[in-house]
């Protein structure tokens, strides 16, 4: 049990930082999309730029971060590995970034955004800058330092806030009210406002790198060949299977535009409202988001341990029971969750339930690829990884034309689901770890059974405090199942225990 309160320790410190910092960076969701400035069309063409970024993000990083997690653990790297990898990322990103820049108008055509050049530019600088952030951020998560990580992360979405909201808001506003304000020196109403949000992320990414100086300051020019060697051997699947994973979980925006009828304005609003309801699953890619920073080195220092997959089963059991409870928190209770987005965008609402069961998948496949990462053998990930990849081009590809966004969210469930399932079984069969997956499976299947209970019941009466109630009602029954199921595993909640027990 102590192994699962230290991954829960970790989790808290490096989640809450994360999820604090991405919460906060979300509230630009319904800043943004109640903004009158900011139309349904303009929501997608920035949401197609934010699904090219993150498979960047992945080429320009390409799995060192994971690489770094692997190798620092052995003492015999302790002093080189941080050079290594920082200086193989530096001059890599400089290369990466001048072969980008050259051909950033056929990356524009290819997404969609020929037409915004501003755009894929400041994209490129975005990604170039945040690639050289990651192993000093990494660095601060290997040592332990949860206080100035969390600082790092934080302040750098206030900058992102504050100068989307001047940009926004105030530069908006100043401009409209007299022509010749101070603002107009740096700021071009006749220019998509967009253009300035995107500004804002990258003065973000520019402070958070600022921010690790002291970090970057320790850098020596000591670069160990063999280690780095060893390194790429283990990080080059992990690109295939980054890349795969960022194809996924945000290429369907741009395959909505690509195969989906109709003229450029309607694909991008269809884009914006599919965007917009994808956020709505905030609260479980929020924990996943924080499960895995405090994971991925639990991970591997865990496995040098007595019977690793033990714990690995327990904390798969926990995680587990944590996202059925969001996906009940999220799904009832929609009629308070659909305030986060603006009203334009409700039409796409539908496809919350289906994007949440995906997320779920997903991070139950982030806790079933530790059996490949802890071997050595990534190149399955990539494998597996790929097979979502396939799954996910065929279905949009063939029902996009009919469904719209209603096919990218069945493609992302089916895409998730299977990698789920495939990593599942190859797992076992090379790394062998006693999950109760019946109970799990279990889990899975009452939660979804209550949300189309909840489902039928409220269509008798539309009402809003009605279906709440029923939510609630709902949600109690699910949490005192599973108290009197897991009560021997609730120590820390002494009172529900004693209830039980009672």
């Amino acid at each position: 049990m102590s192994t699962i309160k230290k991954l829960a320790s970790q989790t808290m410190w490096y989640g809450v930082s994360s999820i604090a910092a991405r919460f906060i960076n979300n509230l630009l969701t319904p800043y943004l999309t109640y903004a009158d400035n900011i139309k349904t069309s303009d929501y997608g063409k920035m949401a197609l730029l934010y699904s090219a970024i993150p498979v960047l993000n992945i080429l320009f990083t390409y799995g060192f971060e994971t690489a770094y997690f692997r190798f620092s653990s052995k003492e015999v790297n302790k002093n080189t590995i941080y050079n290594t990898a920082f200086i193989s990322l530096f001059f890599s990103t400089l290369l990466l970034t001048s072969l980008v820049w050259l051909n950033r108008a056929a990356i524009g055509k290819f997404i969609g955004l020929g037409n915004f050049p501003e755009l894929i530019q400041l994209g490129i600088l975005i990604v170039a800058v945040d690639a050289m952030s990651r192993i000093p951020l990494a660095r601060l998560r290997q040592q332990g330092r949860p206080v100035k990580f969390a600082f790092v992360t934080i302040a750098g979405i206030f900058f992102n806030i504050f100068f989307t909201w001047f940009f926004i808001g105030y530069c908006s506003d100043a401009v409209k009210q007299d022509a010749n304000s101070w603002v107009s020196l740096f700021y071009d109403s006749s220019r998509n406002p967009i253009v300035y949000v995107v500004l804002a992320n990258l003065i973000q990414a520019i402070a958070t790198l600022l921010f690790l100086y002291s970090e970057i300051a320790q850098v020596r020019l000591r670069f160990d060949a063999k280690l780095w060697k060893q390194m790429m051997l283990y990080s080059f699947p992990l690109i295939i299977v980054g890349m795969g994973g960022m194809v996924n979980e945000t290429f369907d925006r741009l395959m909505l535009q690509w195969w989906l009828p109709g003229d450029t304005l309607t694909r991008d609003t269809q884009v914006g409202i599919y965007s917009a309801c994808y956020k709505l699953s905030i609260l479980i890619t929020l924990f996943i988001q924080a499960f895995r920073m405090g994971a991925e080195p639990f991970f591997f220092k865990q496995a040098e341990g007595q019977n690793p997959q033990r714990v690995f089963a327990r904390v798969m059991k926990f995680f587990v029971i944590i996202i059925s409870i969001m996906f009940l928190m999220v799904s009832l209770y929609m009629p308070i969750w659909k305030l986060y987005i603006g009203p334009k965008y409700w039409a796409g609402l539908s496809v919350v339930p289906i994007l949440l069961l995906a997320n779920m998948f997903i991070g139950i496949y982030y806790n079933l690829s530790v059996w490949y990462k802890l071997g050595n053998k990534t190149a399955a990930g990539a494998w597996i990884t790929i097979g979502g990849v396939i799954i996910t081009t065929i279905i949009n590809y063939l029902f996009i034309p009919t469904y719209g966004y209603m096919a990218c969210a069945w493609a992302t469930f089916l895409c998730y689901g299977s990698m789920m399932v495939t990593s599942f079984v190859w797992g076992q069969k090379e790394y062998p770890i006693p999950y109760a997956w019946k109970k799990l499976l279990a889990y899975i299947v009452i939660v979804v059974l209550l949300f189309f209970v909840h489902k039928g019941i409220t269509a008798i009466w539309n009402n809003t405090i009605f279906s709440l109630s029923v939510a609630t009602i709902l949600v109690s029954i699910y949490l005192w199942f599973i108290g009197n199921v897991e009560k021997k595993e609730l120590p820390l909640l002494p009172i529900i225990g004693k209830y039980f027990k009672s």
